[in-house]
């Protein structure tokens, strides 16, 4: 019987250097930019509904863990990031800690970093944030 060590797989560094020239700031970005920076229909924690909820436009986004997938012919690749913006009412602008959480956003690329899925979990509370209830 053959034993495989994926440890020492070149897969493994194959995917630590996409990461690590990977821009995820600019994926996020552009993600947002084709979105307008708006979510449409979303369901927070509640089960409360939002028709939108629109995000600032000064988001910074870090990547705080990716993964890979494969199932049969179909591969992917799940980044996920940590929303920040900073604080509007923040007395210390020059502390980097000012920044407020957001929320998380995954998303999903298939093999040719194409999207695929997204996953948002928004911080509804933060005064950052405009969300609109459905119209009723």
């Amino acid at each position: 019987m053959t034993i495989i060590e994926l440890k020492n797989h070149p897969v493994w560094q194959d995917l630590t250097e996409v990461l690590e020239n990977l821009e995820a700031n600019a994926l996020v970005t552009e993600h947002l930019e084709l979105c307008d920076y708006k979510i449409c229909g979303y369901w927070d924690e509640k089960d409360e509904f939002y028709e939108e909820i629109i995000l600032p436009r000064s988001l910074f986004a870090e990547l705080v863990s990716s993964s890979i997938g494969v199932t049969g012919r179909n591969r992917w690749i799940q980044l996920k990031f940590v929303l920040k913006a900073d604080r509007i009412d923040s007395e210390d602008w020059s502390n980097a800690n000012s920044r407020q959480n957001l929320g998380e956003l995954t998303i999903i690329y298939n093999e040719s970093l194409q999207f695929v899925d997204e996953n948002w979990q928004i911080n509804i509370d933060s005064p950052l944030i405009i969300a609109k209830h459905q119209q009723q």
